[in-house]
């Protein structure tokens, strides 16, 4: 199968392809999705086969309006109404129990449905276009980093999709904030740019925060509500670990301990140094543990992953690659960065990234949870 590459003259074309049961990427503000037609139960096992996809993770599907929303679900509660007059169109997706018009196929064999509107004017033209929702997961294949530019789902896509609809670069750079509206209690399932504090200003209410999300393991057998929370997602071939400030109130359990790695800091607690200092301690158990690997084989590539402030303190060895992810105080200028950075890290052979941690305040928390999923959680404290 050839992939055709589409510009803005080639919404209809692309159209066409969707409304004849075949698969087309299209642009978001997130990231790229791999569109089908998400009423049809065939294009929706297309989707996952294109994407080697397992079938009880569910699809989201994507309007152009709030008008084409109700054929699509039994009820629209007065709550998904405040929230999508205030994020749609935009990096907001929700849960609602679906109508029988959703085949089961597209939302994981669950009797709910993800609905959101993307904020990218071409993929609103092309849902127009077609007349009906388009299912759309992220364009790549299962378990790899998102794709946030055309170039990487021909990467991992081409030849396995009908086309792709190109418009550059996403903005965001991570997938949208799930919000589960199909009980009485609206639950965060998955974290994104729409941040809880956004989220419960405007419904005047406290939103809970799915258990996978803090930690939790999932019950055997568990049925997915949304995308990203059952499977290993987002990963880079290369080994992944993640480096942090042991705080007061956590503790070590199920982690591995790296104190025979780091180098001490003058023999003072981490927990007394300030702001800065610790940060310098995270730096040197970064670099600590890269000596220890390449101790072992001095042709090995390391990766470090840090942040704009702290880069200077990985400078001056040339034995590692050091990339900046972003401006700490910007968490949206890491996330537009962190998937683009973990293919490249795959594209130039890397075969360990050691990564600092950041604050999980506002769109930090939906930053931690792809860091934390790319590394398969492992996260050392020190």
């Amino acid at each position: 199968m050839k992939t055709k590459i589409f510009g803005k003259e080639g919404i209809s074309e692309a159209a066409e392809i969707l409304k004849g049961g075949g698969l087309v990427a299209f642009p978001t503000e997130t990231v790229y999705g791999l569109g089908g037609n998400g009423l049809d139960k065939e294009a929706a096992k297309k989707i996952y086969a294109a994407k080697g996809r397992p079938s009880d993770n569910p699809l989201i599907l994507h309007v152009s309006s709030i008008e084409e929303v109700y054929p699509l679900v039994k009820a629209l509660p007065e709550k998904a109404k405040k929230l999508m007059e205030a994020f749609w169109p935009g990096p907001l997706t929700l849960v609602l129990p679906k109508s029988d018009l959703v085949p089961k196929e597209s939302t994981g064999g669950l009797e709910t449905v993800a609905l959101r509107s993307p904020e990218n004017a071409l993929t609103l033209d092309l849902i127009r276009a077609c007349g009906f929702p388009i299912a759309g997961p992220s364009a790549n294949l299962s378990g790899r980093p998102s794709p946030t530019e055309a170039s990487h789902v021909f990467e991992d896509l081409g030849g396995r999709i009908e086309g792709i609809l190109e418009d550059g670069a996403v903005g965001i750079g991570v997938e949208s904030t799930i919000v589960d509206l199909s009980e009485n209690c609206p639950t965060l399932l998955r974290p994104g740019a729409i941040t809880i504090e956004d989220l419960e200003e405007v419904l005047g209410e406290k939103v809970a925060i799915d258990p996978t999300l803090l930690g939790k393991s999932m019950a055997e057998g568990f049925t997915p509500k949304a995308p990203g929370m059952k499977y290993r997602h987002y990963a880079p071939k290369a080994e992944m670990i993640l480096f942090k400030k042991k705080e007061e109130d956590e503790t070590r359990s199920g982690q591995e301990d790296i104190t025979k790695f780091i180098l001490s800091y003058g023999g003072k607690e981490l927990s007394d140094c300030p702001e800065q200092e610790a940060k310098k301690s995270v730096a040197k158990a970064i670099l600590s543990y890269g000596e220890k690997e390449l101790s072992v084989s001095s042709e090995k590539r390391i990766w470090i992953l840090c942040g704009e402030d702290t880069a200077s303190l990985y400078e001056g060895d040339g034995r590692f690659t050091v990339q900046i992810l972003g401006r700490r105080e910007e968490p949206l200028s890491m996330t537009h960065n962190l998937f683009r950075l973990l293919r490249q890290a795959d594209e130039e052979g890397a075969e360990l990234i050691l990564g600092e941690c950041y604050s999980e305040e506002g769109v930090g928390f939906a930053l931690m949870n792809r860091l934390k999923k790319a590394a398969g959680q492992r996260i050392f404290y020190v």
